[in-house]
Formats: structure tokens, C-alpha cells, sequence
């Protein structure tokens, strides 16, 4: 008997190779850095989110190897049975300390963490606001929270008050990227603060980009939204701190409700108890980094510069580690990828769902670990390609 279900899998698997849609997974040897092993190959690679050379650091290897002696390697259990460490504790209060919110709380993925932020304060009785470039794990939550769902144009105030002013829902939550991970531009932080203050609503932050990078490491949050009870802020712990996990800065009430509440957190076992320690280390790191950022900063003038004139693509506008050179059709954002690997660049090709049809893209990211000769390699390869 033949299985129609499965068919139409592998009809949907061919449509997406046809569209030049279709994804690999890539094997990668050894550590993650700059220049790393892919399927074999050695390249420089500027497709990592490792902002700051964290991954590999040796402090923070040093820090793994300390914790484990002391607490082994798994949890064992939920945070509200046994698996909540002290560990885990002292790293909740630095990052709260560090961000400048009184409290927080640690989560295994950023995924799951919006999923419990956002289910655990909007429900059936409240409506999302959600900017159009969010993150997919935001929509995601959105549409599993079963709040009515209200999606503006990306960075549109006026789109976004318009509806705020018709809302009749109990709960409102504006839910948006700090620094989108696409394009590379900043949310306007304080315009959206102005808008939860004046509508009743809370204001829910992001920050997986900006966080370790921008305003000395603490990220995107301006004064006035770090003070805000209104504001709840995340920061994912597997990109510029090197690590995994991700964390949930707010008012210890907001704390306090999630511990209760959120259902991603309650009933999942804790992170490793020595992940806890390298992020306590990530931290002292990401505080006394300033030289990293400026090295960071100084790859991004770089490559900017490097890149004027360039006519095969566009450079979208962005201060941030996040560099996209826009180039149009599937077929040839893959294509060009695919020279640059030949070089020995590695650079992904992003394309549909993820961007807008037509607007395909390289998406170069840039690491305190990579060279001012790393980026001119780079810079020659498009420059050869165009």
C-alpha cells in the first residue's frame, strides 16, 4: 500500500531543492572561532554569532573544568525539584547586577524563553504586538500564547499606536527585537517605551544580537527602559557570551510569576550546573571586554569601507556585528556563497521564509577573533566576485 503522506514529503523535499531552499547541517571540527573546520575544509568562517571570541576562550574552558570537578555534569532535575544550583543562583544575580535589573532568571534556550515569557503573560484575555522582523521564536509564542495576535511594519511607530489605540484587550504586550538579526538595526527603544507608558502595556525585549556588544556589554537597553517596571529584557547566553542558554531580566514580581507560571521552565530539566559557572565567567569577560568590542567595531568600519561601490549586492545599513549584502534571487545569494566557499570564506546565503521573497542575502557576521586580514581576504573575494 502505498503511504500518500510520505510522498507528498518527499514531493515538498524536491520542491525545496528546486527553490534553492533547501538547508544542510554542516560538520564542524574542533572549536568555534574565526577560522574553524566545515565538512573538512578549512575556512575563515563569517557565519558565527561568537561576537567576542567567547566560545573558546581559555578562561572560560579553565571555569568549565573547575565546575565539573565540583558539580558533575548533568542537573538531575527541574529547577523546582532539585535542579536549581547555586550556580545557577549566583549567575541570576550577576546578570541581573550587570544589566541593571533588581532580578532574573535563567533559561536553557532563548527559544524557551520567549515561549515562557511571553505564554506566561498573555493569554486568551490579552493581545500581542509583535514587529514584523521579530524573531520566529517570538511569533511562535505569540501564536501559541492565544492572545490575539497584531503584527506592525518593521519599526513603524504610527502603524504600531494605531493599534494599541483600538485595543480592548485586558493585557497588552509589545514584543520586539533589540537588534534584528537579519538587517542589523536597532529597535527604537525609547519610542516604544513612550508607547507602553501611554497604552497600559508591557514591553518585552530581545536582546539575543545586542547583548555583550553594544553599551559597554550590557546591551541595547536604554537608562530609561532599565528603570522601567514595565520593561522585561532577554539576552541570549550562545552568541557574544560564548556559552548556551539565555536570560530574563525584570521586576522580581515578573520574576517570581514566571518561576510560577511559565511552563517552559517548570517542566524541563535545569541546564547543566557548570554552564552556570562559564557564564559567571562569560560575564567578568564581557565586562572587562572593551578592547574586544573596539577590535569588533574596527572590523565593521572595515568591511564597510572595503565594501563602497561593491554593485554586486547592497550593504544594508548597520553599526552591529550583523553585516547583510543584499543580493536578490535565491539562486544567486546560494551561488555566490558558494564561490565564496570556494576561496575559503564561509558566508551563508539567507533566503525565504527567513527574509522577505527578492531581498536574499549574504549575511556576513563579524568576531572580536577575526583579523584586520581576515576581513580584507573577504573584502578582495566580493570585491574579484562582482
Amino acid at each position: 500500500m502505498s503511504f500518500a503522506a510520505l510522498t507528498r514529503l518527499r514531493q515538498g523535499l524536491a520542491a525545496l531543492r528546486t527553490d534553492h531552499l533547501e538547508r544542510r547541517r554542516l560538520l564542524l571540527d574542533g572549536a568555534q572561532g574565526a577560522h574553524v573546520t566545515i565538512n573538512g575544509q578549512h575556512v575563515i568562517s563569517f557565519c558565527s554569532n561568537d561576537y567576542l571570541g567567547l566560545a573558546a576562550d581559555p578562561a572560560l574552558i579553565r571555569a568549565a573544568h573547575a565546575a565539573l570537578d565540583q558539580c558533575g555534569v548533568g542537573a538531575g532535575a527541574a529547577h523546582l525539584i532539585t535542579g536549581h544550583h547555586r550556580l545557577h543562583h549566583d549567575f541570576e544575580s550577576a546578570f541581573a547586577g550587570f544589566i541593571g535589573k533588581p532580578a532574573a532568571l535563567l533559561f536553557s534556550t532563548g527559544y524557551m524563553a520567549n515561549l515562557a515569557v511571553i505564554t506566561a503573560l498573555v493569554g486568551r484575555h490579552g493581545e500581542l504586538f509583535a514587529d514584523r522582523l521579530d524573531h520566529a521564536s517570538l511569533v511562535d509564542a505569540a501564536q501559541l500564547s492565544g492572545a490575539r495576535f497584531s503584527r506592525y511594519r518593521h519599526n513603524d511607530l504610527a502603524q504600531l499606536e494605531s493599534q494599541l489605540a483600538d485595543s480592548t484587550a485586558q493585557d497588552r504586550l509589545i514584543v520586539s527585537d533589540l537588534v534584528f538579526s537579519m538587517d542589523g538595526d536597532l529597535a527604537p527603544v525609547d519610542a516604544l517605551l513612550d508607547l507602553v507608558e501611554r497604552y497600559d502595556a508591557w514591553l518585552y525585549l530581545d536582546d539575543a544580537h545586542g547583548f555583550g556588544v553594544l553599551n559597554q556589554g550590557r546591551g541595547g537597553l536604554t537608562d530609561a527602559a532599565r528603570a522601567s517596571d514595565r520593561v522585561i529584557y532577554l539576552a541570549t547566553l550562545g552568541k557574544a557570551a560564548g556559552v548556551s542558554g539565555a536570560a530574563v531580566a525584570a521586576q522580581p514580581d515578573v520574576i517570581e510569576w514566571l518561576i510560577q507560571k511559565a511552563r517552559p521552565y517548570i517542566y524541563t530539566t535545569a541546564s547543566p550546573p557548570f554552564l552556570a559557572a562559564c557564564l559567571l565567567e562569560s560575564l567578568r569577560q564581557i565586562e572587562a571586554g572593551a578592547a574586544r568590542r573596539a577590535r569588533l567595531s574596527a572590523h565593521v568600519a572595515q568591511l564597510r569601507q572595503g565594501l563602497a561601490g561593491l554593485k554586486r549586492g547592497v550593504l544594508m545599513p548597520s553599526d552591529t556585528p550583523i553585516q547583510p549584502l543584499v543580493i536578490g534571487a535565491n539562486a544567486d545569494a546560494v551561488q555566490l556563497s558558494k564561490d565564496l566557499l570556494q576561496r575559503g570564506l564561509m558566508v551563508p546565503a539567507i533566503r525565504t521564509p527567513t527574509v522577505p521573497v527578492g531581498t536574499a542575502r549574504l549575511r556576513i557576521t563579524l568576531s572580536a577573533s577575526h583579523s584586520a586580514d581576515d576581513v580584507a581576504q573577504l573584502v578582495e573575494a566580493l570585491h574579484a566576485l562582482d
